[in-house]
């Protein structure tokens, strides 16, 4: 039997809009711009980009667009052969970073800091109860080796991180891999610099490197 519908790997991505506390969110106008940019930029045959979407907010209030978004992608799957060739890349803002970081892993912890007469005091919760402690880890099943070496070899600075936070970042990414462990889809965690650490082009030049590296990973 031939083959029907696409036959490289699809990736879909999200960022964050601008929040409290952070002049710029490069993540925002990465999804915005990444169709047109490239359009322009992108040599990979393999590589099918699907949604870009800009996440409003990452609290429990949330979690059932997030879920919608991700199951989106599963339902206009057109056949079983793209099992395991649908890839969630989310990209989130580290203000103090100067280097790219791929995420590793994320932890069933969301720390959201709760106001009481002391000040403001962090409220240690699981994201998922059912899943176990805070201490419960989800790992990509993405080669992160493979990948930033790849990156490195094309001029990025990149470092693998073991840490997406306890906030927005770290929430995204737990619902993702756990969503992706119950579809065989993939999902990974990105962190990137300002855009006065590291300027636009070069972003978006990383973004392109990146999803042409995982559409030559995983075809």
């Amino acid at each position: 039997m031939g083959s029907e519908g696409p036959t490289g790997v699809t990736i879909h991505i999200t960022g964050f809009k601008k929040f409290h506390g952070v002049a710029e969110n490069p993540t925002e106008k990465m999804a915005n711009n990444l169709k047109e940019y490239l359009a322009k930029n992108c040599v990979s045959k393999d590589l099918i980009l699907g949604s870009c979407t800009v996440l409003e907010t990452a609290g429990q209030g949330a979690l059932a667009s997030l879920y919608q978004l991700l199951q989106s992608a599963v339902n206009t799957k057109e056949s079983e052969s793209l099992t395991g060739k649908t890839i969630w890349v989310h990209f989130g803002v580290n203000s103090g970073a100067t280097k790219f970081a791929i995420e590793q892993q994320a932890v069933n912890e969301a720390t959201f800091r709760c106001p009481d007469e002391l000040g403001w005091k962090p409220q240690n919760l699981p994201i998922v109860p059912s899943d176990g402690p805070i201490s419960t880890v989800r790992k990509t099943n993405l080669p992160v080796d493979e990948i930033t070496k790849a990156l490195e070899k094309k001029g990025f600075e990149v470092i693998k991180s073991d840490d997406a936070g306890r906030f927005v970042c770290n929430y995204v990414y737990y619902h993702s891999l756990r969503f992706a462990e119950q579809n065989k889809t993939k999902s990974l965690f990105v962190h990137v610099p300002l855009f006065v650490a590291v300027d636009e082009e070069t972003q978006m030049r990383f973004t392109v490197s990146l999803l042409e590296v995982l559409a030559s990973i995983c075809k």
